[in-house]
């Protein structure tokens, strides 16, 4: 049975539950531990998620399986590029190479090679310009221009932002009981939410 793909007109509860419904069996389920140390330092309960063992050791690998899937035929045809520094950089790379659609990421030229070369092994060509990703998004517009490759933004794009979302899901299953939900964000337009 082929699962829908997601139609989204903002991010809220319902279109997190349906990107966690399209995720299931395509992503894991990391596990949400208790912190003693940073626990006792803050005189409360903490618990962490461990979005480290998910694939590409990052929690990038959720949006970008469902930003790939939301592509026409036609986008998937005519590839997919985007600009990172890292972690959204291999996830792209390992979900395009999944799909077999073809990856260009272009990335600052100081990333760090680690990061150049996972992005490498999942199949992307990538391309190494300016200092910063707003100096990289130059490059971006004109390889999108000379080829029609489809933009898979790193945060701005709803089904990325979804997809990422869904681990608040998770955290709230596992532990039901959260007084706080703390998570660091950057980069994201606040218009996407409401």
């Amino acid at each position: 049975m082929t699962k829908a793909k997601p139609e989204f007109h903002g991010i809220n509860l319902n279109s997190l539950r349906k990107s966690a419904e399209l995720l299931k069996g395509h992503i894991l389920t990391t596990p949400t531990i208790f912190a003693p140390s940073l626990s006792n330092l803050l005189g409360a309960n903490l618990h962490l998620k461990l979005e480290n063992l998910q694939y590409t050791s990052s929690f990038k690998s959720r949006g970008a399986f469902l930003a790939l899937k939301a592509l026409s035929n036609e986008d998937k045809k005519a590839g997919v590029i985007s600009m990172s520094a890292g972690n959204h950089a291999q996830a792209l790379a390992f979900r395009a190479q999944q799909e077999n659609i073809k990856s260009t990421i272009i990335m600052p030229e100081q990333t760090p090679f680690t990061k150049i070369t996972k992005t490498k092994t999942y199949g992307a060509e990538v391309v190494l310009t300016g200092r910063t990703l707003d100096e990289a998004m130059k490059t971006v517009n004109q390889l999108i221009d000379a080829n029609g490759y489809r933009l898979i933004h790193p945060y701005d794009d709803l089904n990325i932002i979804s997809g990422q979302g869904t681990i608040g899901l998770e955290m709230m299953d596992s532990n039901p009981n959260l007084d706080f939900l703390i998570v660091p964000v950057g980069g994201g337009r606040a218009n996407f939410w409401y």
